[in-house]
């Protein structure tokens, strides 16, 4: 009996040891700088995002948290990297529309989505606008659609990659105008946008926060956003379905870490991004970028995102896109 009761202690202290070890590892969390990979060149609303969160997090929690900006394939290059890193919190990845769509599009990724990363929590929700070189003659969503309908194949629009919200956006519109346009993949929307100033492009359809500095400036000429409804940051922008019924979209901005990571970092890394999003400097912030705020917890987050991926199935599906 004696031998059976020592027996039945050393287990179930055996089995005690990893929720201890779990918990103390989560108490001193973070204890070294944290990566932050973001899948697009800097620059652009993914990368100025994820900076702007990562440095709260840092004055938070009193590590550092580093941005690393890992481009390619669309954002797929970035995220395989944090789907195979080390379930610890120590590696996170500035989520966005795109990772919806690429899991939408890609039939043969290297990784699953919803089964390979952990939510942590959402940012914000952000608008997009159609821009267009100076070069091109319209001067409105009206006027664009007619010139393209006039020289089929002449127009030329740029996206942050293959699966990229702007390549989202961009299908959709073509889908709904019974356009065509040549499609021009960049590493990002940052250089899409420079293609654009440097009139080797002619149409970008992005997240607003890459452009509407440069529109105003005259740099490029905005002709609508993908919102019902028109911003604050631009007033005099109208929505793009005022002449193309239908078309309504936009992006928004999270963070997931490796699939695993204890629940109770994961606590941490959620309390620390939604306590950021509600501070009145980054809503400031984040309404300058044409965002709201989304402080959704990982729960949320999760729920939000599977809901993402099964809409982005049904455009994916409808306007025949494909990865190339």
């Amino acid at each position: 009996m004696l031998h059976r009761r020592r027996l039945l202690g050393l287990a179930g202290a055996t089995l005690a040891m990893p929720a201890i070890t779990r918990s103390a590892f989560a108490q001193a969390y973070p204890a070294r700088p944290v990566k932050w990979v973001v899948g697009f060149a800097p620059g652009g609303i993914t990368d100025m995002t994820a900076r702007l969160i990562a440095q709260r997090l840092a004055e938070r929690l009193g590590q550092a948290f580093v941005i690393e900006n890992r481009a390619g394939a669309g954002g797929n290059v970035g995220t395989e990297s944090v789907a195979r890193a080390e379930p610890d919190g120590y590696t996170l990845l500035q989520t966005t529309t795109t990772n919806a769509i690429n899991a939408a599009l890609y039939k043969n990724l290297p990784f699953d989505t919803m089964r390979d990363l952990a939510p942590v929590a959402g940012i914000m929700r952000a608008p997009g606008l159609l821009v267009v070189a100076n070069s091109v003659p319209a001067k409105t969503v009206g006027e664009l659609v007619a010139y393209a309908k006039k020289n089929p194949g002449k127009l030329s629009i740029g996206t942050g990659g293959n699966g990229s919200s702007q390549h989202a956006y961009g299908e959709l519109f073509k889908m709904l105008a019974g356009i065509e346009m040549l499609v021009v993949p960049f590493r990002g929307g940052a250089p899409a946008i420079a293609a654009l100033m440097g009139g080797q492009i002619d149409v970008v359809i992005g997240p607003a926060a890459e452009a509407m500095e440069l529109a105003a400036a005259g740099k490029i000429r905005a002709l609508g956003v993908t919102s019902k409804e028109r911003i604050a940051s631009m007033p005099d922008v109208p929505p793009i379905s005022d002449e193309l019924p239908g078309y309504e979209t936009g992006g928004w901005h999270g963070v997931c870490t490796t699939a695993k990571t204890p629940p109770a970092v994961i606590e941490i890394l959620s309390r620390g991004v939604m306590a950021a999003v509600a501070e009145p400097k980054i809503v400031e912030r984040i309404t300058q970028m044409a965002g709201t705020p989304m402080p959704l917890d990982a729960a949320g987050f999760r729920q939000f995102m599977t809901d993402e991926i099964e809409k982005w199935e049904k455009v994916v599906k409808f306007a025949g896109m494909r990865a190339e």
